[in-house]
């Protein structure tokens, strides 16, 4: 639904947001991030990787790949019962395409987070600053989600992450 004249509660903050953080060249590493993480199939990738590069932790890696590809999923069955529609107004400018119509919560910011919660155990370095406030801003850079939208998935990635990390530090 389109919304007229000023930008009011999440409209607003996401204009500021996006007329704050865009440049061109925040927009084009956007970009890249919203392609790598599309489908959670660049962080699903990485985590392969991690398998055949760290032969005796392999297991641990396939299934911190397989729980970001996890998390993917519960974002997606969380938009399919949400319904919340990407933002849609004049001030706010849409700088990408997306796979649906659907913005909550933000599938790139969950499987983002769980790659980063899930990895950082593996690797034994915190990925988390790193990795996390990046997507998010991208998400918001790209005019595709609201602020709630990326925080309700860093939220989910979160859960998900640490629930499955913990069940990996009590499997030795």
């Amino acid at each position: 639904m389109l919304e007229k004249g000023s930008p009011t509660g999440e409209v607003a903050v996401l204009a500021k947001a996006q007329g704050f953080l865009k440049s061109e060249a925040s927009v084009k590493a956007a970009r890249g991030m919203s392609h790598f993480g599309e489908h959670a199939l660049g962080w699903f990738g990485l985590g392969v990787l991690g398998a055949l590069v760290d032969k005796e932790r392999r297991k641990d890696w396939l299934v911190a790949s397989a729980g970001v590809v996890g998390a993917h999923a519960a974002s997606i069955a969380v938009k399919r019962v949400v319904r919340r529609p990407r933002p849609d107004h004049p001030s706010v400018e849409v700088l990408v395409g997306t796979p649906s119509k659907l913005s909550f919560p933000s599938s790139h910011a969950t499987s983002t987070t769980a790659a980063a919660v899930l990895y950082s155990g593996l690797t034994g370095r915190n990925l988390v600053p790193a990795l996390v406030p990046p997507m998010l801003a991208s998400r918001l850079v790209l005019g595709v989600h609201y602020p709630t939208d990326v925080l309700a998935g860093a939220a989910l990635g979160g859960l998900v992450g640490g629930l499955i990390r913990r069940k990996l530090k009590k499997n030795p």
